[in-house]
């Protein structure tokens, strides 16, 4: 579980939480520009574009489950089970794994006008990476500070819609979230006006109660419209670490903190780190759920024309800063 914000200001942000109950060994990874990813399907692309996300990095492959390129395109992953749907290989198509998604669209595209024209030709197959790696049931949100989409390969086919909220969660399907909105239309920032009976002398007795009936459970439906509800009533400066650091409340307002969602199995889904991208600047922000101090990788012109993958380890460890 999951949820992603794009957000513009000055600048164009990309953020999300990683909602999951383990660890798949992820570093902030750069994939420098001309590097080569081959493909399950034959033959192979080298990027035009340098990227940067988190990843598990296996073989010189790095799984994104979200990055930014150079050219400040976005793309996340979120989790998709039981709708999301992959298909054999079609002669003639675009076929790509879900893993494969990510680094093709990043290294390809520079803005989702060029790369709505070639997702018609996409096909989502069903070949995992390797055999004691499953693959991932999911939908992606990408989004270049203009517009955002979002992509759901489902049995009936790949679809692509528009995102006017720039919010994506997880199940049900997109448009189901943006039919559920109406639900909520008449929460408010504003304070709570009487509208029970005008027979009655009813008055506010606090702020927020404007916004009553916002659900705060861990539903992917509820992270939705939290999420949707702060960032359309978002009050935030132009300035990066303005933007940045809102980006970052609004997420924190639908983390998930451990042992509050619980899976069949009894494991805890939690958010095991939060990040949030600068797409103009190419800095990578994040932050763990051992470590709430916000770590920072830049795109430099080192790693871009690099000939290798740029790797950096998580900072873990919680960082505090004393007064005395």
């Amino acid at each position: 579980m999951c949820t992603c914000i794009a957000m513009k200001t000055q600048d164009v942000y990309f953020g999300r939480t990683l909602d999951i109950e383990y660890r798949f060994g992820e570093k902030v990874a750069v994939a420098p520009r001309n590097y080569r990813f081959d493909l399950k399907s034959g033959g192979s692309f080298e990027t035009w574009y340098a990227m940067m996300g988190m990843a598990s990095v296996s073989g010189g492959y790095p799984l994104y489950a979200e990055a930014t390129n150079e050219k400040g395109l976005s793309i996340a992953g979120l989790n998709f089970p039981g709708n999301a749907f992959y298909g054999d290989p079609i002669p003639g198509r675009e076929n790509l794994t879900p893993y494969e998604l990510i680094p093709w669209a990043m290294g390809n595209f520079a803005s989702i006008q060029e790369l709505r024209r070639e997702l018609e030709n996409v096909n989502i197959t069903n070949v995992p990476f390797a055999q004691n790696l499953p693959l991932a049931e999911l939908h992606w949100m990408v989004s270049d500070g203009r517009q955002s989409l979002v992509i759901e390969s489902v049995k009936e086919g790949l679809h692509v819609y528009e995102n006017p909220t720039g919010i994506l969660t997880n199940n049900p399907a997109f448009p189901y979230h943006q039919m559920n909105l109406n639900t909520y239309m008449n929460l408010s920032c504003h304070p709570a006006e009487n509208r029970f009976s005008s027979h009655l002398q009813l008055k506010a007795f606090g702020g927020g109660m404007g916004a009553i009936g916002l659900p705060g459970d861990n539903s992917p439906t509820s992270r939705f419209i939290r999420a949707c509800f702060l960032k359309m009533n978002s009050v935030c400066g132009s300035g990066d670490m303005e933007s940045l650091t809102q980006v970052f409340h609004i997420l924190d307002a639908v983390a998930m903190v451990r042992g509050s969602t619980l899976l069949q199995d009894s494991q805890c889904c939690f958010t095991t780190y939060s990040c949030c991208a600068n797409a103009t600047k190419g800095v990578y922000y994040y932050k763990t759920y051992s470590n709430n101090q916000l770590t920072a990788v830049r795109m430099t012109d080192s790693n871009k024309n690099a000939s290798q993958l740029t790797v950096y380890d998580l900072e873990e460890a919680q960082q505090i800063k004393f007064m005395n």
